[in-house]
């Protein structure tokens, strides 16, 4: 078909009237409009095209400066900011204003030095303010806290202080005073459903979130917390849904909470902590952490998985602003995580100072690697003020503890568990009772650990980590039919391999009288020092047991593969006793012809006597032998 013109290309109605030309004449543009706009990007190169033409004087360098902060190029801001300050007749705000540049580039001190030179304010107090709780100065916080007014700027801050002392419903508080006032501060409602996501109430977070989305639905801070919520509240198809971000310069992302299902990257890692308990070894293992990252960075990995994620931050690097500076460093990070650990190396050591998280993934890493003597290097210096710090520290020390066997270690790392699971903020939540149950694992207190697994197991059905430490704390306390069902709910096959779970489960068959299961374990195994200790359990359970024939074998292949007197005589013992089962009707009358073979492997004077006494049985009651 052919196209038609609404007018034609040329003549007298091709060309705009010149009223319309007039309208469309473009205006020079002025700093206060891209301020207006909130467009810093087009502020500062409209400022630095006034500088450079010869048309630039202080206020011009001080506007950069401002632009380059809310930019988020703070060392850019900084550094304008200090050549300020060395003019004479320096306004002496702008101490102050660098201060703010060295707080947010993490240079307290520097900081600390520079708004002491400032004037006395209210942003002063509010800097300062934070500065204490940086200094974890708690004299000087409360003096600058009582200096806060009621005024929004100083109760925001002291919310924001709240929020960083994990005192979420304190922070809520104020942000829904402040909003009753100020219905229009509609950025304050994403705080409110932060707040109420750190408090594990995800619908009402949700709920809260929903007023902000209806105004700004392509906010990535907001979608970011509602695909978070949908996680928790329905699942991860659910979250990758509602997560189709369109970037612009707004590219934060959240600060989720760390979640206690204690998740490694995209698979369930564990630490294995080791030790010799006086029933035989416990593995206990020690969910990891996730961590996400501080306010301005978010772990997409715990909204639904690692894949998704990436591709998620991959679209955000790519369509992102070039004003988007401030976040490459997270988006390093989180791709790292994203992938599994694929380049953790590479990546996160750099970032060390930079992120408080890198530091916390890089151990994570190293414990996954099972180098747990890097991971305590680049651990012990840290004082944890979270419970996920904590609890990292507690992980640490304990398979340290197992390593160098270390009792001192072990310590430690169970009160690190006690203390978190024994505080008030996370005592009667899924995290709390989970360290808790950490702790008297450690304690080898096996009733105390079962109170509270069973107080959440409704959360883990098919948690290979959290069935592993069930199982073995159901047959510490003796209840092996049910231990064994847990254990083969297990679908891990590292955990399968590992030999305290073969061994534990080797002891619940016997215990419910099903050896020859146990048996088959031992033959799936490779000749090794584990298959050794095997067997050595299987011939002593089975022997206790009066699962005799069992026993016999077991015994029968550790006097082959060691010599020991003690073997022969829990040999000897075994096979009589298979004898007597035999005769009482107990056992196959077939089986005497594997006992006398097992009795003829060992060179000794008494086998004769009593394979002489069993063959005259059988020729008595008709049983065929070789």
């Amino acid at each position: 078909m052919m196209l038609s013109r609404a007018k034609p290309a040329i003549g007298p109605g091709s060309t705009t009237p010149a009223k319309e030309a007039d309208k469309k004449k473009k205006k020079i543009p002025k700093v206060e409009d891209f301020l207006n706009l909130r467009d810093y990007t087009g502020a500062i190169t409209l400022l630095e095209f006034n500088r450079n033409s010869g048309r630039g004087n202080d206020e011009t360098d001080m506007w950069i400066a401002y632009c380059a902060f809310h930019l988020g190029d703070y060392k850019r801001s900084m550094e304008e900011y200090s050549r300020l300050t060395k003019k004479d007749g320096c306004h002496p705000d702008l101490w102050t204003n660098l201060a703010c540049c060295y707080f947010f580039l993490g240079m307290y001190p520097e900081a600390d030095s520079a708004v002491q030179k400032g004037p006395k304010s209210r942003l002063q107090n509010r800097l300062l303010f934070h500065l204490s709780h940086k200094f974890s100065d708690e004299k000087r916080l409360m003096g600058f806290h009582q200096n806060l007014q009621d005024i929004i700027e100083d109760q925001l801050s002291l919310a924001s202080i709240h929020y960083l002392r994990s005192h979420y419903q304190e922070a809520i508080d104020i942000y829904k005073r402040i909003l009753l006032d100020n219905r229009d501060f509609l950025a304050l409602n994403v705080y409110v459903a932060l707040c109420y996501y750190k408090l594990d109430y995800y619908d009402v977070s949700q709920e809260v979130l929903a007023v902000y989305l209806q105004q700004y639905p392509d906010s990535a801070i907001a979608l970011n917390l509602k695909a978070c919520n949908h996680f928790r509240l329905y699942n991860g198809k659910a979250a990758e849904v509602g997560t189709h971000i369109e970037v612009g310069s707004e590219a934060i992302a959240l600060n989720l909470k760390a979640c206690y299902h204690f998740r490694l990257y995209n698979g369930k890692a564990a630490v294995i902590i080791q030790w010799e308990g006086c029933s035989g070894r416990y593995t206990h293992k020690a969910w990891l952490l996730c961590y996400s990252l501080k306010p301005k960075a978010c772990n997409h990995f715990r909204l639904y998985n690692g894949k998704a994620a990436e591709a998620e931050l991959k679209s955000l690097q790519e369509m992102a602003s070039p004003s988007f500076v401030f976040a490459r460093d997270l988006i390093k990070h989180n791709l790292v995580v994203f992938r599994g650990g694929e380049g953790s190396l590479q990546v996160l050591p750099p970032l060390i100072d930079v992120i408080p998280e890198a530091r916390l993934n890089l151990v994570i890493y190293y414990l996954k690697q099972d180098d747990v003597t890097e991971a305590y290097n680049l651990i012990k210096d840290l004082e944890p003020t979270t419970p996920q710090e904590y609890i990292l520290k507690g992980v640490v020390n304990a398979a340290l503890g197992q390593e160098s066997g270390s009792r001192e270690h072990l310590k430690i790392a169970q009160q690190y568990f006690q203390l978190v699971g024994g505080s008030a903020s996370e005592c009667d939540t899924i995290p709390g009772r989970q360290c808790m149950s950490s702790c008297f694992f450690l304690l080898k207190q096996f009733e105390d650990v079962l109170i509270y697994l069973n107080s959440i197991k409704s959360y883990f059905y098919n948690d290979d980590t959290f069935n592993f430490n069930y199982a073995q704390a159901k047959a510490a306390v003796g209840n092996f039919k049910e231990a064994e069902e847990v254990f083969l709910l297990i679908q891990s096959e590292k955990t399968k391999n590992d030999y305290t779970y073969l061994s534990w489960l080797a002891r619940c068959y016997i215990m419910n009288r099903k050896a020859r299961l146990a048996w088959e374990l031992y033959l799936k195994m490779e000749t090794s020092g584990e298959s050794f200790s095997l067997l050595q359990l299987i011939a002593n359970d089975c022997y206790k047991m009066g699962q005799f024939y069992y026993a016999a074998k077991a015994f029968d292949v550790l006097e082959r593969l060691d010599p020991n007197p003690e073997y022969w005589e829990g040999k000897r013992g075994a096979c009589v006793g298979v004898f007597q089962m035999i005769i009482a009707g107990h056992e196959p009358r077939d089986t005497l012809r594997d006992v006398i073979n097992m009795l003829r492997n060992t060179s000794n004077p008494q086998v004769e006597y009593i394979v002489r006494t069993m063959k005259k049985w059988a020729k008595d009651n008709l049983v065929p032998l070789p």
